[in-house]
């Protein structure tokens, strides 16, 4: 991946908008960026075109994820834990 490309990305994930989605999505694509196949990074960017709130009720199960997005990337965002937990405060 190009650098311009992982920057915009890294950029993207942590200016959501929605103080727990930055937390959570910022910190995961932070972690991973550099791990994730071109595929996976494709995946990513359709995940992160969808609304925070609905990113945020299908990590916690309040709503089904959508086939489109039910895919590695998203289990790996799922079961990702921030090290921070002072960011939620």
């Amino acid at each position: 991946m190009d650098e311009i490309r992982r920057k915009r990305l890294i950029y993207r994930a942590n200016h959501r908008g929605m103080k727990e989605a930055d937390v959570m999505i910022g910190r995961f694509v932070e972690t991973h960026i550099d791990r994730l196949s071109p595929e996976q990074v494709d995946r990513l960017e359709s995940l992160m075109d969808e609304l925070d709130l609905d990113i945020m009720d299908w990590l916690m199960d309040r709503h089904p994820v959508p086939a489109r997005h039910d895919t590695d990337v998203f289990a790996m965002l799922k079961a990702f834990e921030p090290a921070d937990r002072e960011a939620y405060r």
